[in-house]
């Protein structure tokens, strides 16, 4: 990491800690000084390579490495346009090999191979696949909509969950401070001998200890990363594997008695197999 430095000012990180580097479209790194200077106009040549440069394509290097930096977007900009999944495939082997073309396409533009026939490659199969490259974009977007709703869902719900839990702590807290200055009060006025209050104000700490307990036992709907809620369940064992707690999965409950695992997905229709009846006597 010491030896990073800019190449036209010479500055390293060992001498500049806070020297901040940047990479454009090349691969070639330049620090922010230099660039600022050298494309003042918003566009220039690489130092390096004399490969045209627009200023705003500059970012921040992440990595140690620049041309990992260079792969990163390069892949980014590949991937819009070969945006297949496997199920745009009928087979397992089709699926592979348009991965390949995607990694020889990427590999290509990385290391400076065959860069115009690659490019020749991906604007033909972007105009062939016009439509489907499209839907699939329309697709992703909806996917990735649907996951930050459930991402914020989450989140909102630990922080209710944050915040009963800090009331309910709180609570318990002033039960403790009420029952200690009860104590006292009774000790300064009553006529009982100390060690009867003191074995008194010792039972109720017990039951608020035991009634604590249960509160934090009760039963809550757990609301996974996938928007899944589950909750669990006590209730009498199961006749057919002898498990004393049913798991719920909220987006479909089955009524079925013979199984302690009970998840319906109306969604896909996929139902799991309910465990085998025992066997009749």
């Amino acid at each position: 990491m010491d030896d990073q430095g800019c190449p036209r000012c010479k500055t390293t990180k060992y001498r500049n800690p806070s020297l901040k580097l940047m990479v454009n479209v090349c691969g070639h790194t330049l620090c922010e000084s230099c660039v600022d200077m050298l494309f003042v106009r918003g566009s220039g040549n690489c130092v390096q390579c004399d490969t045209p440069l627009r200023k705003s394509n500059f970012r921040v290097q992440l990595f140690e490495d620049p041309t990992v930096d260079k792969e990163v977007e390069i892949r980014k900009k590949v991937l819009k346009i070969y945006n297949k999944r496997d199920f745009d495939f009928s087979s397992l082997r089709e699926y592979n090999d348009y991965l390949e073309q995607v990694e020889e396409i990427v590999y290509n533009l990385t290391n400076n191979i065959e860069v115009e026939r690659t490019k020749q490659i991906m604007e033909a199969y972007q105009r062939e696949n016009r439509d489907v490259i499209q839907k699939n974009k329309a697709k992703l977007t909806r996917e990735q909509e649907e996951l930050e709703e459930l991402l914020l869902l989450e989140q909102q719900d630990n922080e209710q969950r944050r915040l009963e839990t800090l009331q309910e702590e709180q609570r318990q807290l002033q039960a403790k401070r009420k029952n200690k200055q009860a104590l006292l009060d009774e000790l300064e006025r009553s006529h009982v001998p100390a060690t009867i209050l003191l074995a008194q104000h010792k039972d109720r700490a017990t039951q608020l200890e035991n009634q604590i307990e249960k509160q934090k036992q009760v039963v809550k709907t757990t609301i996974f990363s996938t928007g899944i809620p589950m909750v669990f369940e006590p209730r009498a064992c199961c006749p057919a594997t002898g498990h004393g707690w049913r798991i719920h999965l909220r987006t479909g409950v089955s009524s079925s008695h013979t199984g302690c695992l009970q998840w319906a997905f109306p969604s896909t229709g996929l139902t799991p197999r309910p465990p085998p009846r025992p066997p009749s006597l």
